[in-house]
C-alpha cells in the first residue's frame, strides 16, 4: 500500500552528506583525497598522528593565552624591596687575579701613531712623559706602517670613496677596489681566485665551517692559534689532534683513520690537515713538504693559515710554500691575515675558483659581515706592490732577523723554540738542571722583569699572550710555556736593530744570568 508519508532522514547520514557535497566544493580536492589514501595505505599511524598534531595545532590557536595571568604570585611592595634587597647578580666575567690586574694596570700604551718608533708611556717606566722607542712588539714585520705611499692613498680614497662600505659584500658593499685586492693576492700566491674578509681573526674561523661540517674529520696540529680553534669548534666536525711539529704523530693519525674508513666501509667523508705555516704560539715553521707528502699518501685536503708567514718569508714574501720549494698548487686552501705585514685590515682565502666561490654563499663571516672598508682594500693592494718591487724590504727583514738570532742564541738562561729565520721570535726561560720545574705563574714574572728594563731602555717587547686552548691537555706542552715575544722589523736599521737587540740580551741577562 502506497504511503505519501516523507521519508525521515538520520541526522548523521545528513551531516556527513553536507560534509561530503561541501568538501566536493573545495578546489583541488583530488590531490588531498589521493594523499590521505596514499598516506593510510603506506603508514596508517602517520595518519593518525598527523590527525593528532592537527588537532593540537588548533586547539593551541584556539585557546585564550590571557588566562595563565591568574597563576602570578601577587606580591606586596616589601616583598618585592626585600627581593630586590637580597638580590646578588653574578659576574659577567670572572674577576681578575693579583697578577693579572698587575699585568693591566702596568700595559704599556702608545700614544700617537704606532710606528717602528712609536711615543710609549707606562705607570711603571721612568721619567713621566711619554718617551720613544724602538719598536720589537708590533707586528710591522715589512714596516709598512709608515709607508708613505699607504698615507697617500687613504687620503684620496677617503675623499672618493668615504669611510665604510655600511654593507655586506653580497648586496651593494663590493667596491672595484675589493675585486682589485682578490686578483692582486690570487696572482701573488699563484693561486685561480681568491676572496677577502673584513677581519683577519674571524677569516680562518668561518672558512673552516664553510667546508666542515659535522662527521667530517679534520686532523690538526696541537699548536695551532686561537682562532684556528675557533673554527674547529664552529664546525662541530671529528678532531684528531697530533703532537706539534711531530710528523710521525701525524702520519700515525692518518692511518688510523685510513684503516678505521676501511673497517667501516661507509662513504668517505671530508677530509682535512689544518695547520699554520708559521705558528703565532711559539714562531716555529712548519713542515711543509712532509705534511703535502703525507696528505697525497692519505689522501686528504689541506688548510693552511699563512697569516704570519705571506710577506715575511720565502725569497719574495710568498710564504712558507715558495721557502720550503712546495707546488702552491698542492695546498689546497691557504688563508691569511692582511693586518700583519701589510698593515691594513681584514684577511683572505686563496684557492680554485670553486671553493672561493662556495664561501661567497656559505661563509659567515663574509655573508653576514659588512665589507673591509675601501681605503684598507686599496691599502693592501699598494702594501703587496711595494713588497714586490722593493725587495730590500725582506733583505733587511732577513738581517735583522739573523742579527736578532745570532745574539739570542749565545745566552745560555733562555731557549728559542721559534724556527731560525722566523721573524717572529720567542724567548723562553731554560729549566735549571736538577732543580724543580718553575711554574708557569713564576715564569711570567721573570720575563715581565724582562720587558720593563728592556721598555726603561727605549726599546719594546712584549709578552707571548696565551689564551686557553679548546683542550685543556694541549697547554701542558713545552712549547706552550710564557714566553718573550720579539717581532723583527724591517723598519728598523741595522745600527738600531744591533742596538736594540743588545738591550734585549742585556736585559735577560740581568734577570736570568748567563
Amino acid at each position: 500500500m502506497a504511503t505519501n508519508e516523507p521519508l525521515i532522514q538520520d541526522p548523521v547520514s545528513g551531516l556527513a552528506d553536507l560534509v561530503n557535497r561541501s568538501f566536493q566544493l573545495i578546489p583541488g580536492k583530488e590531490i588531498v583525497v589521493r594523499y590521505i589514501a596514499s598516506s593510510y595505505q603506506n603508514d596508517p599511524v602517520r595518519s593518525l598522528l598527523e590527525l593528532i598534531l592537527f588537532i593540537f595545532a588548533v586547539r593551541t590557536i584556539l585557546q585564550n593565552r590571557t588566562r595563565s595571568s591568574r597563576n602570578f604570585v601577587n606580591l606586596s611592595n616589601s616583598d618585592i624591596d626585600y627581593l630586590v634587597k637580597e638580590f646578588e647578580p653574578e659576574p659577567l666575567c670572572t674577576p681578575l687575579s693579583p697578577e693579572e690586574q698587575d699585568d693591566l694596570d702596568g700595559a704599556p700604551q702608545i700614544v700617537g701613531h704606532a710606528s717602528s718608533h712609536p711615543m710609549v708611556k707606562a705607570p711603571w717606566m721612568s721619567g713621566t712623559v711619554p718617551r720613544r722607542v724602538k719598536n720589537l712588539a708590533s707586528f710591522n714585520f715589512t714596516g709598512m706602517l709608515e709607508a708613505s705611499e699607504l698615507t697617500v692613498q687613504a687620503k684620496q680614497i677617503l675623499r672618493e670613496y668615504g669611510v665604510g662600505s655600511c654593507s655586506p659584500p653580497g648586496f651593494y658593499g663590493t667596491s672595484d677596489m675589493h675585486i682589485k685586492l682578490e686578483e692582486t693576492i690570487a696572482s701573488f700566491l699563484r693561486k685561480e681566485a681568491c676572496i677577502v674578509y673584513s677581519q683577519g681573526f674571524s677569516t680562518i674561523s668561518s672558512v673552516i665551517p664553510a667546508f666542515c661540517k659535522r662527521g667530517d674529520v679534520i686532523v690538526v696540529d696541537s699548536g695551532v692559534n686561537f682562532s684556528i680553534q675557533k673554527g674547529l669548534q664552529l664546525s662541530r666536525s671529528r678532531l684528531y689532534w697530533y703532537d706539534h711539529h711531530d710528523m710521525s704523530s701525524l702520519e700515525a693519525v692518518l692511518a688510523h683513520l685510513n684503516r678505521e674508513q676501511a673497517r667501516s666501509r661507509k662513504p668517505l667523508t671530508r677530509r682535512f690537515i689544518v695547520t699554520e705555516a708559521l705558528f703565532e704560539s711559539d714562531g716555529s715553521m712548519a713542515n711543509l713538504p712532509r705534511i703535502v707528502e703525507l696528505k697525497k699518501k692519505y689522501k686528504f685536503r689541506m688548510i693552511l693559515d699563512e697569516s704570519y708567514s705571506v710577506g715575511t718569508v720565502g725569497p719574495t714574501g710568498r710564504g712558507l710554500p715558495e721557502l720550503q720549494h712546495v707546488n702552491p698548487d698542492d695546498v689546497d686552501i691557504v688563508v691569511g691575515n692582511l693586518a700583519a705585514s701589510f698593515a691594513t685590515a681584514g684577511g683572505f682565502c686563496a684557492s680554485t675558483k670553486e671553493i672561493v666561490k662556495h664561501q661567497r654563499i656559505n661563509g659567515l663571516s663574509f655573508v653576514f659581515s659588512a665589507a673591509m672598508p675601501v681605503m684598507m682594500a686599496n691599502g693592501s693592494t699598494v702594501a703587496i706592490q711595494k713588497l714586490m718591487t722593493h725587495p730590500d724590504i725582506l733583505a733587511q727583514l732577513r738581517d735583522n732577523t739573523e742579527k736578532a738570532y745570532h745574539v739570542l742564541s749565545q745566552i745560555s738562561s733562555i731557549t728559542i723554540p721559534s724556527t731560525p729565520g722566523s721573524p717572529l721570535i720567542h724567548v723562553q726561560i731554560r729549566p735549571k738542571a736538577q732543580s724543580e720545574p718553575m711554574s708557569a705563574a713564576g715564569q711570567r714574572r721573570l720575563l715581565r722583569q724582562i720587558m720593563r728594563q728592556a721598555l726603561n731602555q727605549d726599546v719594546m717587547v712584549s709578552l707571548g699572550p696565551r689564551l686557553r686552548s679548546i683542550r685543556p691537555e694541549l697547554d701542558e706542552g713545552t712549547w706552550a710555556n710564557p714566553s718573550l715575544r720579539i717581532a723583527v722589523t724591517s723598519a728598523l736599521s741595522p745600527a738600531e736593530m744591533a742596538q736594540a737587540i743588545d738591550v734585549v740580551r742585556a736585559s735577560i741577562v740581568s734577570v736570568l744570568g748567563t
